[in-house]
């Protein structure tokens, strides 16, 4: 701190200011060391994420590619099946099955009906299963 420096004499005073000086030195190397450490580290890490970016961006680039192509073939599909639609309806007989409330639409009970009008008519008691 300098307090105890009146006692000595100039050649111990250079002394002392040659070991201050060699002490700062040493510091500051050993700063000026960790700072080019740290910045070699940075620059690698900085490259690897660089790397890194490159691949992302190549994968990016390849499902964007894939995408384009699917959405592609999606448009041709949809446009044979349009076209598949217009060439079959243009068929010149259509159909369509319609169902009637009055109309029965099950055969047994067709069936049904039908015994029990002969049934009615004839007065003979039926003859085998009967349809429930």
């Amino acid at each position: 701190m300098g307090e105890e420096l009146s006692g000595l004499c100039v050649r111990d005073l250079q002394s002392l200011e040659n070991r201050l000086e060699m002490s700062l030195h040493s510091v500051r190397m050993r700063k000026d060391h960790l700072l080019k450490s740290e910045i070699e580290e940075l620059h690698r890490k900085g490259s690897m994420i660089h790397q890194e970016n490159m691949e992302l961006c190549r994968r990016v680039n390849i499902m964007s590619q894939q995408k384009m192509e699917l959405h592609r073939k999606l448009q041709a599909s949809e446009q044979r099946d349009v076209a598949d639609a217009n060439t079959s309806s243009s068929a010149p007989y259509s159909f369509c099955i319609a169902h009637d409330a009055d109309v029965p639409s099950n055969l047994e009970q067709i069936q049904l009906h039908q015994k029990e009008g002969e049934n009615h008519k004839t007065g003979a008691p039926e003859l085998g299963l009967q349809l429930h």
